[in-house]
């Protein structure tokens, strides 16, 4: 795996790019410099944990046959407060997902995926109490 990373401004505007060619823009916070150009990369974190997660339980239901209609997951997180590096202490995932679901295999889809699969999750929990639960709507 490779990253590349470049500077798009003279301030804090950040280009990521990987080997395919696929970017995505980070920017630092006004008070600091940024310019609110794009996420921040502790949000950009909690955005691969969504996006990891939402993978393996998509993954997980499609071989269960479980047909989703709509998606999505609401992330809240907590940083620890007057402290350089602030690491997340505590984040909340709340799944939500439409279709015609069976609640039990839903339920397994995301407990794998947070307590196994997600290898971003996996990293963050060394730091951080990480919750979750889903809709079905």
């Amino acid at each position: 795996m490779k990253i590349q990373l470049k500077r798009i401004d003279n301030a804090f505007h950040l280009e990521a790019s990987n080997e395919l060619g696929n970017k995505i823009e980070m920017d630092g916070a006004p008070k600091i410099g940024g310019s609110d150009k794009a996420a921040r990369p502790m949000e950009v974190l909690l955005m691969s944990m969504a996006g990891c997660s939402s993978m393996d339980v998509l993954d997980i239901l499609r071989k269960q046959r479980q047909y989703v209609e709509d998606f999505r997951i609401e992330v809240d997180a907590e940083r620890e407060k007057d402290k350089t590096p602030a690491l997340f202490t505590d984040i909340h995932f709340h799944f939500f997902l439409k279709g015609d679901l069976n609640e039990k295999k839903v339920e397994r889809a995301v407990n794998l995926s947070m307590e196994t699969y997600c290898s971003v999750a996996k990293i963050v929990e060394k730091t951080a109490k990480i919750k979750w639960e889903y809709t079905i709507e």
